[in-house]
């Protein structure tokens, strides 16, 4: 996959760039070298995050999965970390 990369100066010196497609993906770098590497890394954790995020809506679409994971969160907010299996 190819995604168009908008690299621009930024005006305290060295780079910043943006990927448009990908809501929020920005990073910087001192070089324009940096700058490419650094947006490359931002676009990889972009995707995972989206990976999770619609692996949790599939979850969260099933009722028996939305009690458990949100058990899941309560035993987490109280410092009771559990192992939830999820089916």
């Amino acid at each position: 996959m190819k995604l168009q990369v908008v690299v621009h100066p930024a005006e305290e010196g060295g780079f910043w760039a943006e990927i448009p497609a990908l809501s929020g993906c920005v990073s910087e770098g001192e070089t324009f070298e940096e700058t490419v590497a650094n947006i490359n890394e931002a676009a990889e954790g972009w995707f995972e995050v989206a990976d999770i995020h619609d692996e949790t809506a599939y979850l969260l679409s099933n009722p028996a999965n939305k009690a458990q994971l949100l058990e899941a969160i309560k035993n987490v907010e109280n410092n009771q970390l559990i192992d939830v299996e999820i089916n």
